[in-house]
């Protein structure tokens, strides 16, 4: 396709994208115009001339993806929506922009709108997500070949993705990874909201991209002609790209163009009509006359082709069946019973160890039966035990393995997996310490909000890690993650629970898991085999009381055994004792009332942490007793730090005969 069509030249096309943007704003009263028209002749390019999809099959496999990194422009993706024949994305919705209950929200939302390849608006986390799709795009390619999987990834970013910090994380990674097939596409107006981004920044961004190994263009954003020759360059080159697109924010309108005025707010009445004269565009608001938005539907059509080709050559593929199954995101038939074998030899043999040790085991038996699990780390693989004799490396030169090195970037490699796990094909998990889990938090919130199956193995989860100290010792982090929704965060306390947590974790494909481990050994406490999943119940009776229960100990982790010590001390007083195990106080939520009074008892509960106390309330209740920290830690060995914080046995036992 031309830049100008046989009915509609470009700058009518661009001029589209740009009032049903501005107008859809102005009638929401709240908005951010300014980069969707300023980017609109960028945009325009690349949906007509170079991407490839297919409105009527939003999901097909092999599209190409788009990244509405800088997605406070939400406007740009309904309005390409809309004009490309989205069938979710109908005139009604681009009127009903921000309103409670449409498709067009604020920010694009995963899921909510199918031209949504990811969620975007917290800066940063869409260029990084797309170094994901990026590197699952070069891996899938390794599985199945070209015939099955050969598009690209491109990106709109803004200035103020590019200052984020996680963009640093995402520049190296895509560099390192060498993903050619990844565009970044960025909307260079030098305009933040604070006004120029000389206020803040004096940084040269393309030398900075070189440095990380990019190819690097710098073209006039309102010069279709010079954006589509720089994508073709970029396209042909075998490094990510980066093209620096100089654009005038809020482009078309008389007197705030070029303004940071235009960036968060409606241009207001008379600016949008002095905006129709300028860009003579006299048509009403929310109509785009016949033959645009002809012009564009037919861009909208021209994947069909690509796509009809695509499905015969994989119906011919005698894989099929495994790649229907990985995008589907389902897991293999009969995977389960590795976990169940896996449980019946830990309760039998009784190995003490850490349960990030635990973990380590479990996945040795999930990887082999459960081909997609993408493993990785942030530069902590041999602390974290998240690699396994299955999960070779991927390298620049080799995208068939299964185990990324993400270096110190726990920020980037969180949304690197939540762009895996968007591709489709594959179920990511990744490994630092769990007092990190802040540097990465932002983007664990956007696999909740998106309800990807993420896994995130998180280990040293208390002052149990000893002589490290507090600088690494975990306090408030796991209330935390508990805060969090749709997050399941598991602190299982032994090996089969840990087993346990894991089919959990994968059978959950609506939302990620988090895995609270630690670093220090612990005992096989469930030493009777069952294929049921009590850890499933998120907690369980696992030492009812001999006679009458008049105490419930509740505890999680390496302090369940704490708690069945002071059991035995109570019980040997004649005190009824109950030990429940909680590895996911989410799940116990969940659960029928009954179940959980039936598991909490009516007696006095004490519950007993290695952690900070707070929500715990919740369980023990006002008469109740918390064990945990009040504070931050210190260096010295595990036992000695259990010691010196009274988080013992005896503690337990003496809050119990207290309250009795």
């Amino acid at each position: 396709m031309t830049a100008k069509t046989a009915t509609a030249s470009h700058a009518e096309m661009a001029n589209a994208i740009r009032f049903l943007a501005a107008d859809a704003i102005e009638k929401a009263k709240s908005g951010h115009p300014g980069m969707p028209m300023g980017m609109a002749d960028v945009a325009t390019v690349l949906f007509t001339r170079f991407m490839k999809f297919d409105p009527k099959a939003p999901r097909w496999a092999d599209r190409d993806r788009f990244v509405l990194s800088a997605g406070h422009g939400s406007m740009l993706l309904y309005s390409l929506a809309y004009l490309t024949g989205y069938e979710d994305i109908d005139i009604d919705q681009i009127k009903s922009f921000r309103q409670l209950g449409a498709r067009t929200a604020g920010h694009p939302e995963y899921g909510h709108v199918a031209m949504a390849d990811t969620t975007t608006g917290p800066l940063g986390q869409g260029i990084t997500n797309a170094v994901g799709f990026a590197l699952a795009e070069r891996m899938m390619a390794a599985r199945w070949g070209k015939e099955l999987v050969d598009h690209y990834t491109y990106v709109i970013a803004g200035d103020g993705c590019l200052m984020e910090g996680i963009s640093q994380e995402a520049v190296s990674m895509a560099g390192h990874w060498k993903l050619g097939k990844l565009v970044v596409l960025w909307d260079d107006n030098h305009i933040c909201i604070d006004g120029d981004t000389a206020l803040t920044l004096s940084d040269d961004q393309c030398k900075r991209f070189e440095a990380s190994n990019w190819h690097v263009q710098k073209v006039d954003g309102h010069d279709p002609e010079a954006v589509a020759k720089a994508i073709e360059a970029a396209k042909a080159s075998d490094k990510p790209s980066l093209i620096a697109c100089r654009t005038i924010i809020g482009y078309g309108a008389p007197t705030k163009a070029g303004s940071e005025k235009t960036h968060g707010a409606p241009l207001g009445a008379e600016e949008l009509a002095g905006m129709r004269d300028k860009l003579s565009w006299p048509h009403a608001p929310f109509v785009v006359p016949d033959a645009v938005l002809s012009a564009w539907r037919a861009a909208g059509s021209r994947g069909a082709a690509d796509r009809s080709a695509w499905e015969k050559r994989l119906a011919a593929a005698p894989n099929r069946a495994e790649f229907d199954r990985t995008n589907a995101g389902t897991l293999p038939a009969g995977w389960q019973k590795a976990i169940f074998e896996f449980k019946k030899k830990a309760s039998a043999d009784k190995p003490k160890l850490a349960t990030r040790k635990a973990s380590q085991d479990v996945l040795e038996v999930l990887t082999p039966v459960i081909p997609e699990m993408i493993g990785g780390s942030a530069d902590l693989t041999h602390s974290n035990l998240t690699h396994t004799k299955v999960t070779k490396s991927v390298t620049p030169e080799d995208f068939s393995g299964r185990y990324l090195h993400y270096g110190v970037r726990e920020h980037g490699m969180a949304a690197v997996m939540n762009g895996l796990a968007l591709h489709g094909g594959f179920v990511p998990y990744g490994g630092t310490f769990l007092v990190f889990a802040d540097y990465l938090r932002p983007a664990l919130r956007m696999s909740a909000l998106m309800g990807l199956r993420v896994i995130y193995v998180l280990t040293h989860d208390s002052i149990g890690l000893g002589e490290d100290g507090p600088t690494h010792q975990p306090i408030e982090t796991v209330a935390a993650l508990r805060a969090m929704p749709n997050v399941l965060t598991f602190r299982p306390c032994d090996p089969v629970e840990t087993a346990e947590c894991y089919q959990v974790a994968l059978e959950t494909a609506t939302g990620p898991s988090v895995m609270a481990l630690s670093r220090q050994n612990l005992p096989v406490l469930r030493t009777e085999h069952t294929d049921e999943n009590l850890s499933g119940k998120g907690g369980y009776v696992m030492a009812e009381a001999d006679g009458d229960r008049k105490v419930t100990i509740i505890a999680t982790g390496s302090e369940v055994s704490l708690a069945m010590e002071a059991r035995a001390a109570l019980q040997a007083k004649g005190v009824g004792t109950a030990v429940v195990s909680m590895p996911c106080t989410e799940l116990f939520d969940l659960q029928p009332v009954g179940y959980r009074r039936a598991v909490l008892g009516d007696g006095v509960r004490v519950a007993v942490e290695a952690l900070g106390t707070y929500g715990w309330e919740r369980y023990v209740g006002d008469a109740g007793a918390i064990i945990g920290m009040t504070g931050f830690g210190a260096s010295a060995p595990a036992e000695k730090l259990y010691e010196h914080f009274g988080i013992t046995a005896g503690a337990v036992v003496d809050a119990a005969m207290q309250r009795l």
